[in-house]
C-alpha cells in the first residue's frame, strides 16, 4: 500500500507520531535569561540537573517566540541560601542594573528549585523594578503582580519547596541511622585519628556497585595507633589535656592535621592543643562501635532583625535522643569500653562545677620555660588542690593560696592565707627516701614490701584508689557545708560548691560501681621487670639535670600530699598500680 507524501513531509510525519508541531511566531517575548540551581540535598549531577531543567525552560518559551540568551546555574547552593548569597543568582540581580543586559525576562526550569519560602515575595519587587518579566512554568506563563492568585500560588511553591526539603532531609537521615544501627556503617568523613579507611569491597546498593562505588570501613592505622592508647591512659592516671597536648608535643609526635593535611586543610598543622586530645578522649567510636549523629547541622539567623539575610549552617552537639550506635562491634577496638566510660565518668567529675569550678578545683599542666621537679605532683591536704610553682629570688616554692577559693566556702575557716612548700627541702626528703628504696642492697627488700602490700583481691588499682579518694573528699566536704548551714551560713552562697561536691560524689560512686576488678596479684618477677625498667634510679637522684630527675618521679607517678599544719608531706609513689608511702617532714 503507497502512501501519498504531501509537500510537506514533516507535516506528514508529525501526524503519524501524533506530534503536535509548534507553529513559529513571528512577534514572541525574545530573548530571555534562565536561571536554575543544582540540588544539594538529593546529590544531583551538576550536568544532567542543567540539562534538564535548561530543556524545561526552552520548551516554555519557545512557544512564546523566546530564546535562551544568557544561562545563570547555582551548583552546591542549598535553595534556604537567599538569591544575596548564591553566586550566580547574585550575578542576575547584578545584570539587572545593565541596560545593556541583551535580555527582558526571566525564565526557571522548576519554581521549587529556584525559591524556598518567602523568597520570591522579597525578590519578584525586584525584577518589577527594573521592567523584567518573570516565566515560571507552574504559573504556566508570566508572573502577574496584580494577579493574587498569582502571588498566592507562589506562595505556596515555596511552601511546598520549604517542605519538600525536609522531606529529603529525614528520608536520607533515617536511612543512614537504620544503616549505623544495623549494619555499623561508616558514613564516610574524616576518619578519626587513630583509624584508616579502607576499601571493604563492592557497595552493597547494585545500583551503586554498578556505578563502580565501593563500601569502605574503618581500620587501624598501627603508626599511631598507640598515641591515641597513651592519651587515655594518661588522662586515667590524672593528667589533663593541655598536660597531655604539651606532652605529646614535647615528644615530637605529630598532630592529626600534621598527619593528615589532605584531610584538615582548615587546620593550621601546628601542633597539639588541649581541644585536640578532649576531642579524643570523647569519641566514642574508639570503643570499636559506630556512632552516628553526635553533631548536628542547624540553621541559624545571620540576623534576628532581618529575617531575609537568611540563615547560616552552624554545627552543634546533638542531644543524647539523636545519637544511634550499632548494635554490635563496626570495626576493631583501640580503647576498651571500660576504659572509655571511666574516661568519661571522670571528665563530669572534673567538669561537674563548669570551667569558672574547675579552674579553682585543679591547675592544669600550661606550657613553662623552666622545669618544675614537682608539677602537678603536691596537693594541699586542706583544700585538696594541686600547688601551683611559684619562684622566688631564694628558691622555689609550692604554694595554696586562699583567695583563689570559692567565696563562701567553709574550707576557708582552715585554709591558712597560702601554704608555701620550698622545693628543696621536698627534694632531699623525697630522694633520700626513694635512694633507700632503691638501692642495690635493698631492692630485695623493696620487692618484697611491694609484694605484701598487695591486697588478696586485687583491687586496690590506682584508679579505683583514687576514685575512693574523691568520693571521701565529696562527701567530707558536703559534711561541712551542713555543719556551715547549720551554723548560720547562708544557704544560698553555698549552692554552687554543694552542687559541685554531690556532682563529684555521684561520679565517684559510679565510676567505683563501673571498674571491673582484677583477680590475681603482680608476681615477684614482674616487680623486678618493673623495677629494672626504671634504669639506674641512684645516677637519676643525683643527675644535675632537673628534666632526669622530673622524669623519674613521674615514672614511679610520685603524689605528695602537704600538711601545713603539721609542716608534714605525705609521699606516695604507685609503682605497677600499688601504692607505697611514707611520711618525711618538710616545711616553710
Amino acid at each position: 500500500m503507497t502512501v501519498e507524501i504531501s509537500g510537506d513531509p514533516w507535516s506528514t510525519l508529525d501526524e503519524l507520531l501524533g506530534v503536535d508541531a509548534v507553529e513559529p511566531v513571528e512577534e514572541g517575548i525574545g530573548p530571555v535569561a534562565f536561571y536554575g540551581r543544582c540540588s544539594t540535598e538529593d546529590n544531583q549531577d551538576p550536568e544532567t540537573s542543567l540539562g534538564w531543567q535548561l530543556g524545561n525552560a526552552s520548551k516554555f518559551v519557545e512557544p512564546l517566540g523566546g530564546t535562551i540568551a544568557a544561562e545563570y546555574f547555582d551548583v552546591g547552593q542549598s535553595r534556604s541560601v537567599p538569591w544575596e548569597r548564591r553566586r550566580e543568582a547574585q550575578r542576575l540581580l547584578a545584570a539587572l542594573k545593565d541596560p545593556n543586559r541583551g535580555w527582558n525576562a526571566v525564565v526557571v526550569g522548576e519554581g521549587t528549585r529556584c525559591w524556598f519560602g518567602n523568597q520570591f515575595s522579597l525578590i519578584a519587587p525586584k525584577f518589577a523594578a527594573h521592567g523584567v518579566e518573570l516565566w515560571v512554568p507552574e504559573l504556566g506563563g508570566k508572573f502577574d503582580e496584580r494577579n493574587p492568585s498569582h502571588k498566592m500560588l507562589m506562595n505556596v511553591l515555596g511552601g511546598m519547596s520549604e517542605s519538600e526539603r525536609q522531606h529529603v532531609q529525614a528520608r536520607v537521615r533515617a536511612a543512614m541511622d537504620a544503616q549505623v544501627l544495623n549494619e555499623g556503617r561508616h558514613q564516610g568523613g574524616r576518619a578519626p585519628y587513630g583509624y584508616k579507611v579502607v576499601d571493604a569491597g563492592p557497595h552493597p546498593n547494585p545500583s551503586r556497585a554498578a556505578d563502580g562505588y565501593r563500601l569502605k570501613v574503618l581500620a587501624i592505622d598501627e603508626e599511631v595507633v598507640d598515641v591515641v592508647r597513651r592519651i587515655f591512659a594518661e588522662y586515667l592516671g590524672g593528667r589533663g589535656d593541655r598536660a597531655i597536648a604539651n606532652g605529646l608535643n614535647r615528644d615530637g609526635i605529630p598532630c592529626p592535621s600534621a598527619r593528615r593535611p589532605e584531610q584538615n586543610r582548615h587546620r593550621l598543622a601546628d601542633g597539639w592543643q588541649g581541644s585536640t586530645v578532649r576531642a579524643i578522649l570523647e569519641n566514642p567510636r574508639y570503643t570499636g562501635y559506630a556512632f552516628f549523629g553526635r553533631w548536628t547541622r542547624q540553621e541559624q539567623l545571620i540576623d534576628s532583625d532581618d529575617v531575609a539575610a537568611g540563615y547560616v549552617i552552624r554545627f552543634r552537639r546533638a542531644g543524647s535522643e539523636s545519637v544511634v550506635r550499632s548494635r554490635k562491634p563496626a570495626h576493631p577496638q583501640i580503647v576498651s569500653v571500660e576504659d572509655f566510660t571511666q574516661a568519661q565518668l571522670l571528665r563530669r567529675s572534673k567538669g561537674a562545677g563548669k570551667l569558672r569550678a574547675a579552674r579553682k578545683l585543679e591547675r592544669s599542666g600550661r606550657a613553662t620555660t623552666r622545669t618544675y621537679l614537682f608539677r602537678g605532683r603536691v596537693r594541699c591536704a586542706v583544700c585538696g588542690r594541686k600547688m601551683e610553682g611559684s619562684p622566688r629570688a631564694h628558691g622555689m616554692y609550692y604554694r595554696c593560696p586562699a583567695r583563689t577559693l570559692a567565696p563562701g566556702s567553709p574550707v576557708l575557716t582552715e585554709h591558712p592565707p597560702a601554704v608555701y612548700l620550698r622545693e628543696d627541702l621536698l627534694r632531699e626528703s623525697v630522694n633520700g627516701w626513694l635512694g633507700g628504696l632503691f638501692a642495690p642492697d635493698q631492692i630485695d627488700h623493696t620487692v618484697a614490701a611491694l609484694i605484701e602490700s598487695q591486697e588478696s583481691d586485687g583491687a586496690s588499682s590506682a584508679s579505683v584508689e583514687a576514685a575512693k579518694t574523691r568520693l571521701a573528699d565529696a562527701e567530707a566536704r558536703l559534711r561541712r557545708f551542713q555543719d556551715a548551714i547549720g551554723a548560720g551560713v547562708d544557704p544560698a552562697a553555698l549552692t554552687d560548691v554543694i552542687n559541685t561536691a554531690q556532682a563529684e560524689r555521684a561520679a565517684a560512686r559510679a565510676e567505683l560501681e563501673n571498674t571491673p576488678t582484677t583477680s590475681g596479684v603482680i608476681s615477684e618477677a614482674e616487680i623486678y621487670a618493673m623495677v629494672d625498667s626504671l634504669g639506674d634510679v641512684r645516677a637519676a637522684l643525683s643527675s644535675s639535670k632537673p628534666e632526669r630527675l622530673a622524669g623519674l618521679y613521674e615514672s614511679v607517678d610520685l603524689q605528695v600530699r602537704y600538711e601545713p599544719g603539721e609542716r608534714a608531706a605525705e609521699i606516695k609513689i604507685h609503682p605497677a598500680n600499688r601504692v607505697n608511702s611514707v611520711r618525711v617532714r618538710g616545711g616553710t
